[in-house]
């Protein structure tokens, strides 16, 4: 079993910043990738970032010269820096995770947190 937990999400006026912190424990072989993801009011859940196994990074259009995603090997964490803070970035932000189970890392498992609110405005 494997548990992601955010933090880092609260209030923040335009063009304003935030840092969201995801630590994935538990039963861990490797981890094939960590993302975010976002959600806002009556809108389908989109990718926002993702970091993959060998450092290749993926972003929305939207935030890609704003948010930088980056992690931390030895705590299997990820982080999401994001600067320039629009109110259309308002969302519930998510952590996610496809991590290999042990003892060898071949069975593959994918993991959602709880979610962290985001709010940009002034």
């Amino acid at each position: 079993q494997v548990q992601l937990v955010e933090s880092g999400g609260g209030l923040v006026q335009p063009g304003g910043s935030l840092r969201l912190s995801c630590a994935a424990s538990g039963s861990i072989f490797s981890i094939y990738h960590m993302g975010w993801y976002r959600q806002a009011p009556g809108k389908q859940r989109e990718l926002v970032a993702l970091f993959i196994s060998g450092g290749r990074t993926n972003y929305a259009d939207s935030v890609k010269d704003r948010f930088t995603i980056s992690r931390d090997n030895a705590k299997n964490t990820i982080y999401l820096q994001m600067t320039s803070l629009k109110p259309e970035d308002t969302a519930v932000y998510y952590c996610k995770a496809r991590i290999g189970a042990p003892p060898s890392g071949a069975r593959l498992y994918e993991y959602w947190g709880q979610g962290t609110q985001v709010t940009v405005s002034s």
